[in-house]
């Protein structure tokens, strides 16, 4: 196993996903601040090896996989647990089921556009909506209101956005590969990126 740095971070944030799903089983205020610190710590780590990764040429092939597994599993559990837990209001179930969707189909779409010899590479709008999400998710689990800010109120705004930037960006990639395919720019001759 490679373990460089960027794998230890991207191996951390898999590690806090339990930790936050045992966070998110309770519903009073100090859970939910230790479970947006957690979070936080995640999202950092996410940040930092990418930084370290292209800085120190440490990219790898477990990273490339496990990154962007980590991105998904992080996100997908802690806005599931958002949906479920008792707590009132809630983030509707709709809206996770959307996001997860649009993740799954992504996934989906890379491995067809990888078995067509495209390469489909990451974009702004898949950037902004991680971002988006982000944000959106530190608000949900803190939760409460605090220094006359609504919490809940501003995750579900930015949550909102982010799931317009997600089906977008969602149906963008889509719309790359069909025309791709039709245009007949891929084949055996070698993988050409999607951009």
């Amino acid at each position: 196993m490679e373990l460089t740095t960027p794998n230890l971070l991207t191996l951390f944030r898999i590690a806090t996903v339990p930790v936050l799903v045992w966070l998110l089983t309770y519903t009073a205020p100090i859970p939910a601040a230790i479970a947006a610190a957690v979070f936080f710590l995640a999202t950092i780590s996410d940040y930092l090896d990418g930084y370290l990764a292209r800085s120190y040429n440490s990219v790898t092939p477990l990273g490339k996989f496990l990154d962007p597994m980590a991105d998904k599993v992080l996100v997908a559990s802690v806005l599931i647990m958002l949906c479920a837990m008792p707590r009132i209001p809630h983030v509707p179930a709709w809206i996770v089921v959307v996001l997860v969707a649009r993740e799954i189909a992504v996934t989906g779409l890379r491995g067809v556009a990888a078995m067509e010899g495209m390469v489909l590479a990451a974009e702004e709008l898949g950037k902004y909506k991680m971002s988006l999400q982000a944000i959106a998710i530190h608000g949900l689990l803190i939760h409460y209101t605090y220094f006359h800010v609504n919490f809940f109120a501003f995750g579900m705004f930015i949550l909102w956005i982010a799931m317009v930037v997600s089906v977008w960006s969602g149906a963008d990639y889509f719309l790359k590969v069909a025309r791709a395919i039709g245009r007949g720019t891929h084949g055996s001759s070698g993988r050409r990126a999607i951009v």
